[in-house]
């Protein structure tokens, strides 16, 4: 008899929970808990669906954090105000202008803050021979440094994460990034912020002065045996074992990607009649194709991606050079391992020379512009997760979203060449 059942849901998967075959990498959890103690900001990146936000949960406790959900919609103060509400805060809008030329906002801490007999009291606190009182703060959204003395005024200590970053406006990028100087160097706030990039550096790009000042954490990496892991730690839980062809044949056919990995072990339990945890222990994998599965699993998002190519072929607007269309071309022609490594800049450029009708006219600028907006064209469109980001450090466009490059590889690729109207290979 098995000590405890569990559904396959719970293992396998992708669900709003911390999975629970979850595996810690030395590259990821280690660096993670390692430097928390340091109270310095720290980046995670990578991949879609990589596992960033899980990291996030695994290592830490939840009354150690609050968490603000980026919104395409943002700007700096929305950014700001979203900290200040979280924190405890709630926001109303003041009459007065500030000199950023935003709306004053008033900040009144949430009577539950200081407990139920609290009458939800400001954040200017003073006490005097009656005990204490309170005032409404009046801040400027858009000033950092007012933010900070609203934080410090309840004595806030927990860490702020910042999910989804990469959906803000590049703008509020680059604004949050000067930001977050002056919250290093005016306060010991600490930030975790969480975006699809593969850039190491990317919020260095945007505000030079933070070189140094972060800490890079890569949860786009998983090795073979962490993957491997994965897959056992799941078997142990539901007392059952992948046959070794199907395990190997998934292993290899993933590209390192763990959702791959979760939602193929979650439809083979499923096809094979496995639900929760078995009392007898079974082994699995014999009576499916593994290649369909990863086929089922990958062609789920196929409105999506099909989606995401005629969208980001209109560009922002129509133009004569149609720029953000020819940046799919080399992405469509090429193998699967070449789209995995990226596209240099000067290899794009040299390809859409020899492709585009405007040929050699094309010069460096035109393909740097399209390249710098491509992030800024898939915030305007809504495309949730991002697929292409541009790596500035290194002059490379990457694919963001593992499972893209799989369904690429099981595509026709005359069929998606003609769908955003690109000459056929």
């Amino acid at each position: 008899m098995v000590e405890k059942e569990y559904a396959v849901d719970e293992v396998f998967g992708i669900n709003r929970d911390l999975p629970l075959n979850y595996v810690e990498r030395r590259s990821a959890d280690l660096v993670l808990v390692a430097n928390l103690a340091r109270r310095q900001h720290l980046v995670i990146y990578g991949s879609s669906k990589q596992g960033k936000t899980s990291l996030r949960k695994h290592c830490l406790k939840d009354d150690d954090y609050i968490v603000v959900h980026c919104s395409n919609k943002w700007s700096l103060d929305n950014v700001h105000e979203a900290i200040l509400k979280q924190a405890g805060y709630e926001i109303t809008v003041s009459k007065t202008l500030a000199t950023s030329g935003k709306q004053k906002i008033f900040a009144k801490i949430k009577a539950s803050f200081f407990g139920s007999e609290a009458e939800g009291g400001a954040e200017a606190e003073r006490s005097n021979e009656e005990g204490l009182t309170t005032a409404p703060l009046e801040l400027d959204p858009m000033d950092v440094n007012d933010i900070i003395s609203a934080l410090t005024n309840i004595s806030f200590q927990r860490y702020i994460v910042l999910e989804d970053f990469h959906y803000l406006p590049i703008e509020t990028q680059k604004d949050f990034a000067v930001a977050l100087k002056a919250f290093h160097e005016s306060s010991d706030f600490s930030f975790i912020i969480i975006g699809v990039w593969l850039e190491k550096n990317r919020l260095s790009v945007y505000n030079g002065d933070l070189t140094g000042r972060l800490l890079p954490i890569n949860a786009d990496r998983w090795m073979r045996d962490e993957l491997e892991q994965v897959i056992s730690a799941g078997e142990a839980l539901l007392n059952i074992s992948f046959t070794k062809g199907f395990k190997n044949e998934l292993l290899d056919s993933c590209y390192e990607s763990v959702y791959i990995v979760q939602e193929t072990c979650h439809q083979c339990c499923l096809r094979e009649e496995v639900h929760r945890t078995q009392q007898e222990q079974r082994e699995i994998g014999n009576n499916v194709n593994c290649s369909e599965i990863i086929n089922y699993v990958v062609n789920q998002q196929g409105g999506r991606f099909n989606s995401f190519l005629t969208q980001f072929s209109e560009g922002f607007q129509d133009t004569t050079l149609e720029m953000h269309k020819w940046l799919l071309y080399p992405i469509l022609i090429s193998d699967v391992e070449h789209i995995e490594k990226g596209f240099r800049q000067a290899e794009i450029r040299n390809i859409l020379q020899q492709t585009h009708p405007r040929g050699s006219e094309l010069n460096s600028g035109n393909v740097t512009q399209s390249l710098q907006s491509a992030s800024s064209l898939q915030i305007k469109k809504d495309i949730k997760p991002m697929i292409l980001d541009y790596d500035q450090t290194n002059l490379r466009l990457n694919i963001v979203d593992k499972s893209f490059q799989i369904w690429l590889s099981r595509q026709d690729r005359n069929e998606l060449l003609d769908l955003v109207g690109l000459p056929l290979s």
